[in-house]
């Protein structure tokens, strides 16, 4: 048999990564767990189209940058993330005791803070204003903060 160059003629399966679930069931509401169109995103973007506001959901704001920011407004370069108060570590309601696993989430969340940060460093370094708002916050005033910055970065943009 004479092998293809760059094809290998044995197809593989996929290796699934080693899973730090502390049991099925846990796995499972793991990956279940949304990404986006959370419950404060959803809200955070009915009130913005409710204030005139169109945007991108989802997006990435650089396209070297394999990170997506919740609400995108790309002309006044503007991302806008709203972030999970257990996933990011939030001071008033992240848990910090973990009975099962609690070697991994400590530096499960330590790892998306840096990330959180190299993000916005990363952004602003490219020229982005970045909003970071917590799941908890009052999606009504963010929604007005964010309306007020847009408006002040479109009149910069006509000077």
């Amino acid at each position: 048999m004479v092998k293809q160059q760059g094809v290998d003629p044995q197809p593989r399966e996929p290796r699934e990564a080693p899973s730090y679930a502390s049991s099925p069931g846990v796995r499972r509401r793991m990956q279940l767990q949304k990404t986006r169109d959370t419950a404060p995103e959803l809200e955070l973007r009915r009130r913005l189209h409710a204030l005139g506001l169109r945007y991108r959901v989802d997006a990435q704001p650089l396209p070297e940058l394999r990170r997506r920011a919740d609400v995108v407004f790309t002309r006044v370069r503007l991302a806008v993330f709203v972030d999970g108060c257990f996933w990011h570590g939030c001071p008033d309601h992240g848990r910090r005791e973990h009975s099962i696993n609690g070697w991994y989430w400590p530096a499960k969340i330590a790892g998306n803070r840096a990330k959180d940060a190299d993000t916005n460093e990363r952004l602003r370094a490219s020229g982005w204003e970045v909003v970071r708002v917590w799941e908890h916050d009052d999606m009504r005033e963010v929604a007005q903060r964010v309306a007020d910055l847009v408006a002040k970065l479109r009149e910069g943009h006509k000077g």
